[in-house]
């Protein structure tokens, strides 16, 4: 059976709101949840960008059961390696052991903001490489010196360890990252449900492994409003992840998306109150091999009567995939 989770989106609400939905996410009975971590929002319109490790601290003493993860931290930039390893191994402690360390090679829209320039895609991909090593050498305990090609790390060792190892998850959109993934982390991590990126990393050494996947939907019992909210806030969605990677901000996304109609959001976004269309744009996923589905309900303001639909309606449904 796929697991169901939520995702705390830092892009569409503030701090405190974020707490709170995850905590009516764990009342509704779903599986996991998963946090983005920007330093913008993709348009202006979503509004928000708190710090998602000072939110994954609050919701891990706010919640009980329900597993967190970055969806995803970019290693390599705004972050040194190294710190990335305490603040995982901290959250870890602080959750009792219900975190897992999601990680990507980032984007520009975040990662600008340190002034390091935007390398080329393999670039960025042979940093993450060598951030995961450094990583888990210090969430094993090791005492790390390390001059590599991107990092350098100087007597590093990190005190408070928890005694069960962290998952790690990098997220994949190629062969290439596929690789990287099959040979170094304990879960794929993907924002859409290619099959070829599934079995590329089986191949590389990821069968048995979970597979975390990503869907937005925008619940709403009006549709058109809710295809309204959709397009204002997520129609930078179908650009995929190699212009999404790349643009610099939200006035850089508002351009690029300026001739996406609510239509065409509507084709690739579940939008409205009907289950069954939530459940055949889950099933994808399915067929592909992932195990895990994070939901994105697509509006800050409008958490609460979502997860009360889910709770009531969509998940029930779900569970029979």
């Amino acid at each position: 059976m796929v697991q169901i989770g939520y995702t705390m989106m830092t892009e569409q609400a503030g701090p405190r709101e974020l707490v709170g939905h995850v905590v009516g996410a764990e009342r509704a009975g779903f599986d996991f949840s998963v946090t983005s971590d920007h330093y913008f929002p993709w348009l202006e319109s979503q509004g928000h960008a708190p710090y998602a490790w000072s939110v994954l601290g609050a919701a891990a003493q706010a919640t009980e059961r329900i597993p967190l993860m970055t969806y995803v931290t970019c290693p390599t930039t705004r972050y040194h390696p190294a710190v990335v390893a305490q603040k995982a191994a901290t959250l870890h402690l602080l959750s009792e052991g219900r975190f897992r360390l999601g990680l990507g090679s980032g984007e520009n829209l975040n990662e600008h903001v340190v002034g390091g320039g935007w390398p080329a895609a393999h670039v960025r991909l042979a940093r993450l490489e060598e951030a995961v090593e450094i990583i888990r050498a210090l969430l094993a305990g090791e005492n790390v010196n390390h001059h590599g090609a991107h990092f350098d790390v100087e007597n590093a060792k990190v005190w408070d360890l928890p005694d069960t190892p962290i998952p790690i998850g990098v997220a994949v959109s190629g062969d290439s990252s596929c690789e990287l993934a099959g040979r170094l982390a304990d879960l794929l991590i993907a924002t859409e449900p290619r099959p070829e990126l599934t079995s590329a990393f089986d191949r590389y050494g990821g069968a048995g492994k979970p597979k975390v996947g990503q869907l937005p939907i925008c619940y709403d019992p009006d549709r058109d409003a809710a295809i309204t909210r959709a397009h204002d806030q997520f129609r930078w969605f179908g650009s995929g992840w190699p212009v999404n990677s790349e643009l610099p901000g939200p006035t850089a996304f508002a351009g690029a998306t300026r001739f996406v109609r609510p239509e065409d959001v509507a084709e690739s976004i579940p939008c409205g109150d009907d289950v069954e269309a939530v459940v055949e744009a889950v099933r994808p996923y399915v067929n592909a091999g992932f195990t895990e589905v994070a939901l994105v309900q697509i509006g800050g303001e409008h958490q609460e009567p979502y997860l009360e639909w889910a709770e009531q309606k969509l998940l029930p449904a779900l569970r029979e995939l």
